[in-house]
């Protein structure tokens, strides 16, 4: 990824961002504002006028109103626009304008997406949606078909409808995003599985790298590369050859791969990252972002062998403040502890795949991207 967020609310969105105090603003998806932006173009091209705002019923029974922020009438074809609102998600894609272009098709030809522009069409498999089709995910087409359905029956017309959803900008926005690497071109996806952003989950992350794994797989590719951030992913590829889309943007969802792993099993799985985050992997945390796991200055201690250990070292390193101060008092001291931290983050990660038919192995990385300790 590494363009990972604490996390982005579509898989598509951001950079890591930590959670603001206070409460947060929930916003909405791309897949509800393309929802909402059909329905109000279907609706003038039966009626001659758009429903300003639109309100639709999203999964989990909301019925959200949106404004209108563009709107056009012309022949055979209608078109609608809605800004996304992300609420106080750190998401690349709030902000900008998701569009819908209607128009009725021929007879028994039924619901047909398009992909306009900004939105990207799917050349690789493992991806839940065939190869060639727009990168409008099986959610929001399902909310889009819904309504476009109940609009056709309530005017007693067939469902016979070609929806073009377009997100201006999208195409740069989405270098920014996972997509490329998911073999998605020429833009963003239209995402969304409740309609709802809600700020700073984890959910859209962990299902981009659940992405990332069954593209690979499909690609029949059989050792990946998960990594806490881009510089130990170099680190990690360039040491095995790795080809793009065996990297799988873990970020700080150790546990989250993992799991998956587990039940979609690779021949190999390599986990690359920094001295303080595979610490804490090594402490059996799974989630290793910082406010949600701390390294323990204890653990550390307790990796060193006793004769190695002085007093005046256990003081200091009782007293460190960052995993960083330990690793270089424990050099100082002729101690090489990333091999050990990289042995038990592999024991943990083994722990998690509970015997998955998969080999696991760790690289522990500086912060410039030179490896210092390896395990399996």
């Amino acid at each position: 990824m590494s363009k990972a967020a604490a996390q982005p609310s579509d898989a598509d969105s951001g950079k890591n961002r930590d959670k603001p105090e206070g409460t947060l603003r929930t916003g909405w998806t791309t897949g509800a504002c393309a929802t909402a932006a059909t329905k109000a173009a279907l609706s003038a091209l039966i009626t001659g006028t758009f429903p300003d705002p639109v309100s639709i019923r999203l999964p989990r029974g909301e019925e959200p109103a949106f404004a209108l922020t563009q709107e056009s009438l012309e022949h055979d074809v209608a078109t609608a626009g809605i800004v996304k609102d992300a609420g106080d998600d750190p998401d690349v894609t709030h902000g900008l304008t998701v569009m819908a272009s209607v128009r009725f098709s021929a007879p028994g030809s039924g619901i047909r997406f398009v992909a306009g522009d900004g939105v990207g069409t799917v050349t690789k498999a493992g991806l839940p949606l065939p190869v060639g089709e727009p990168a409008i995910n099986p959610v929001p087409r399902a909310m889009i078909t819904a309504e476009v359905e109940a609009l056709c029956t309530a005017h007693r017309r067939p469902a016979d409808v070609e929806v073009t959803i377009s997100i201006p900008g999208g195409a740069t926005v989405a270098q920014q995003t996972w997509n490329p690497r998911l073999g998605i071109v020429g833009g963003l996806s239209v995402l969304g599985t409740t309609g709802v952003v809600h700020p700073f989950s984890c959910a859209a992350w962990i299902h981009s790298i659940h992405r990332g794994v069954d593209v690979a797989r499909a690609e029949g590719l059989t050792h990946l590369l998960g990594a806490t951030g881009s510089t130990s992913e170099k680190a990690g590829q360039e040491l095995y050859g790795l080809p793009e889309g065996a990297l799988i943007d873990m970020g700080d969802f150790a546990g989250g791969l993992l799991k998956y792993v587990r039940a979609h099993p690779v021949a190999r799985l390599t986990i690359a990252g920094g001295f303080a985050k595979l610490t804490k992997l090594a402490q059996g945390a799974m989630d290793l972002h910082s406010a949600r796991s701390q390294v323990d200055m204890g653990f550390l201690e307790s990796l060193i062998v006793p004769e190695s250990l002085t007093h005046p070292l256990k003081e200091q390193i009782q007293n460190a403040n960052t995993a960083l101060e330990v690793l270089e008092l424990t050099r100082e001291n002729g101690i090489d502890l990333p091999p050990i931290v990289a042995a038990r983050a592999r024991d943990a990660a083994l722990g998690i795949l509970r015997g998955a038919p998969v080999e696991i192995d760790i690289v522990v990385t500086d912060r410039k991207g030179k490896i210092i300790g390896r395990a399996g």
